[in-house]
């Protein structure tokens, strides 16, 4: 078994659980559009409305855990990873949950609604998309095990196979994007403009939730090679 890192075990409280902390809060916000999305297509505004303030209240909670994170994160060079990294990887994770409350307030701020011929694709494509932060969280929550072995032996092997299977996840994403954009492309002759329009920009900002999952893992991947 490979020694724990002497450096974590002597300064004791490390900010990698506030960070995996920010991380689930995050993940809360994402796996929300699900049943929010599933209302909207269902047309049921109520139930819709109720979900995205929760995802706005979780979003609210994320952001605490980041601005506490970054105030109490210590200045000094005594870190278990580095700073920079760490800051990076959370004002990732923090995009995520803001593009989560912004899919949401949009689309209950307009009452948005997917045409027929689309919902389902979309449905497909949101929760693979999901799927990516789902990957991510599990990822980051590897984090204190990479620094209690420092960085070494056959956790590292386990974290980088997670952050290739997070990439495949958000390649399948980019695949879901292009198939349900061409689907919208054909019948959005049918569709007012403004509409189309808002849903190009909905099915965007859900392919940036897995884009920005991706990028949690490319971090930590970055981390491993240092």
């Amino acid at each position: 078994m490979v020694a724990k890192n002497y450096m974590y075990r002597l300064f004791g409280r490390s900010p990698v659980k506030p960070l995996q902390e920010h991380m689930g809060k995050v993940l809360v916000c994402v796996e929300e559009l699900i049943p929010f999305i599933d209302a909207i297509v269902r047309e049921d505004e109520q139930t819709a409305a109720k979900i995205q303030k929760s995802i706005s209240k979780y979003e609210k909670e994320a952001d605490k855990l980041k601005k506490d994170l970054r105030l109490h994160l210590p200045s000094g060079m005594m870190l278990p990873v580095p700073r920079t990294d760490l800051l990076e990887i959370l004002r990732i994770q923090d995009q995520i949950a803001n593009k989560a409350k912004d899919i949401a307030g949009i689309m209950v701020g307009r009452n948005m609604k997917f045409p027929e011929r689309l919902a389902p694709l979309f449905v497909d494509y949101l929760r693979r998309c999901v799927d990516a932060a789902v990957q991510a969280n599990k990822t980051v929550n590897e984090l204190d095990e990479l620094v209690e072995t420092g960085f070494r032996g056959s956790e590292v092997e386990l974290v980088k196979s997670m952050i290739s299977k997070l990439d495949a996840i958000e390649s399948d994403t980019d695949k879901l994007q292009i198939k349900i954009r061409a689907t919208l492309f054909k019948i959005e002759k049918d569709l007012p403009p403004v509409e189309v329009m808002f849903l190009y920009k909905i099915i965007e900002w859900t392919g940036d939730l897995a884009d920005q999952a991706q990028r949690v893992g490319s971090r930590l991947h970055i981390m491993l090679a240092k």
